[in-house]
């Protein structure tokens, strides 16, 4: 059995909480979308909305607040800091912590480019290095921005 969750470093309710249980009770499975929130993990939106990214496009227009909100930005900023000592990209790091979840067998990473899946491919480098002190201060800088 497997459920199609959105999951991501600001969205985490339902993967860890709600669905706790079912893992062990029933066997459930992963494919996890939204990795990136939308592109905001990139960081690609800590100065506004770029011209050609998807919060650009007027069919994602429902996407922009949340894209730029200033409090999930700074979020992402602190998050910069962990990314540059792990020698990964923003966009990486949430992959890569994604991925280490042991109850995700896949995650969904929405790539519009050759070029975007060659860099998050390179998230898979980034996994060994979320160690438990690693996972500890990211969920520190997180904290209560997390749904």
């Amino acid at each position: 059995m497997v459920e199609q969750p959105q999951y991501n470093l600001l969205h985490r309710k339902r993967v860890e909480q709600e669905y706790a249980r079912l893992y062990e009770d029933i066997g459930l499975g992963l494919t996890t979308w939204s990795p990136l929130a939308s592109g905001l993990l990139s960081g690609k939106y800590r100065k506004g909305i770029p011209p050609g990214s998807r919060g650009a496009l007027e069919t994602y227009a429902f996407l922009r607040e949340g894209l730029t909100d200033p409090t999930k930005n700074a979020v992402v900023g602190k998050l910069e800091s962990v990314a540059k000592e792990l020698d990964c990209t923003l966009a990486q790091l949430a992959l890569a912590w994604c991925v280490r979840n042991p109850r995700v067998s896949t995650v969904i990473t929405g790539a519009t480019r050759v070029e975007q899946i060659n860099e998050n491919m390179k998230a898979l480098d980034v996994v060994a290095k979320l160690t438990p002190e690693v996972m500890t201060r990211i969920d520190s800088l997180v904290g209560a921005h997390a749904s």
